[in-house]
């Protein structure tokens, strides 16, 4: 199964990723979590040390291994280079374990946008297509608000988009154009999460905003998420086990609809 998270910065996506990955590694499959946000965090959740974290680098600052793959220089300008790196051995050779979780964070790519024809922009992206296309590992992928890292050629890949959403006119309108962008580059299997619900008039909000669209589970808003965020432990120390319940259900739900 191959899961992309979206979601307006701030909305928990980065949280509903952990979740989905601790408890798929929990039911013994081999999980790659990405970190594509370019504030990555998902270390945190998925209770990686600091210690851990301060020997982390992103691949994209990963410049050795960029120069090498693409046979370019970063930062320099009119060169020629490869624009099908190989990416095959970078999963295993570079990522993070934590008990059946491998953790790749990609960073983000410091010039000319994201959409730069540079060296790193194009070894992130062939990553990303190897991960999708041709990895068996399931793979749970930490989105920034968007798209960006997706393209054409990868959407035959991905098994669902879900959106993380809250109760919240600027959230709503960013899941709006997420949905948008992908539907235009071909993703049909579109899912949302409400977060931080604090009452019915919440979820009703939600689901007039999207009428066509179908709402997974709503969150409710949970001070032992934020306490568990403070600590630096893992998500799931002192997460309500009902939403864990929840969080089966729905990746019992994903993968019967994978079947169907």
């Amino acid at each position: 199964m191959k899961l992309a998270i979206s979601g307006k910065g701030g909305v928990g996506k980065t949280t509903v990723t952990a979740i989905l990955s601790l408890l798929l590694a929990k039911k013994h499959q081999t999980v790659l979590a990405v970190d594509a946000d370019p504030d990555p965090n998902l270390a945190t959740a998925l209770g990686i040390s600091p210690d851990e974290q301060q020997r982390m680098i992103p691949l994209s600052q990963q410049i050795a291994l960029i120069e090498e793959r693409t046979g370019a220089k970063v930062n320099q300008y009119g060169q020629v280079f490869k624009l099908n790196p190989e990416v095959a051995d970078v999963a295993d050779s570079y990522a993070t374990k934590i008990d059946n979780i491998a953790l790749l964070v990609l960073g983000a790519v410091e010039k000319g946008g994201g959409g730069c024809a540079c060296p790193e922009n194009v070894f992130i992206r062939s990553l990303v297509t190897d991960l999708i296309l041709f990895k068996n590992e399931t793979l749970v992928m930490d989105m920034e608000a968007g798209v960006e890292h997706l393209g054409r050629a990868t959407v035959q890949g991905v098994d669902y988009m879900i959106i993380v959403v809250e109760p919240g006119q600027r959230s709503i309108e960013s899941t709006h154009r997420i949905i948008r962008l992908s539907r235009e580059i071909g993703i049909k299997e579109i899912r949302l999460i409400g977060n931080k619900v604090v009452d019915q008039d919440d979820e009703e909000f939600i689901q007039s905003s999207f009428p066509d669209i179908p709402i997974e589970l709503f969150i409710p808003f949970d001070q032992s998420i934020r306490k568990s965020d403070k600590s630096g432990g893992s998500i799931m120390e002192s997460i309500d086990p009902r939403l864990i319940t929840d969080f089966d259900s729905l990746l019992d739900r994903l993968k019967s609809g994978m079947a169907s």
